[in-house]
């Protein structure tokens, strides 16, 4: 894969917050959700697993990064999965804001790339209508 973004050297092993100059306060609202967002900004990237990957994509938290984290595990396994069910990383991933697709354009492509790639495995395992 060439996921053609520019970044940092080294930065699967810092945290959102170092890679995004931005440090979180602790939330006001205690929810497991809010809480587990606010940890997983501050546990370097090559840590994550699927399901936090699955659950930062999911509330559109530090895209640039683990955009292309999870394109590198889809593009090994498109059905990889979360703590929720099989494929639930890449529907997180296709339900991101289209306007971050529309400003990193390569990823978009990569993405697409990548269920064409797939498109006999999604036939078979009849992916198709749990999108």
């Amino acid at each position: 894969m060439n996921f053609s973004m520019k970044l940092e050297n080294q930065w699967r092993q810092k945290t959102l917050e170092n890679l995004e100059k931005d440090v979180w306060s602790y939330p006001d609202f205690n929810s497991h959700l809010v809480t587990r967002c606010y940890e997983l900004r501050k546990i370097p990237l090559d840590t994550f697993t699927n399901e936090d990957l699955r659950l930062m994509i999911g509330q559109n938290i530090g895209l640039n990064y683990l955009i292309p984290l999870a394109l590198e595990v889809l593009t090994i396994n498109l059905f990889a999965e979360g703590d929720l069910y099989e494929g639930d990383l890449l529907k997180s991933v296709l339900a991101v804001n289209p306007a971050f697709w529309m400003q990193n354009e390569n990823y978009w492509t990569e993405l697409q790339n990548i269920i064409k790639e797939k498109h006999d495995e999604i036939v078979t395992r009849n992916f198709v209508t749990a999108l």
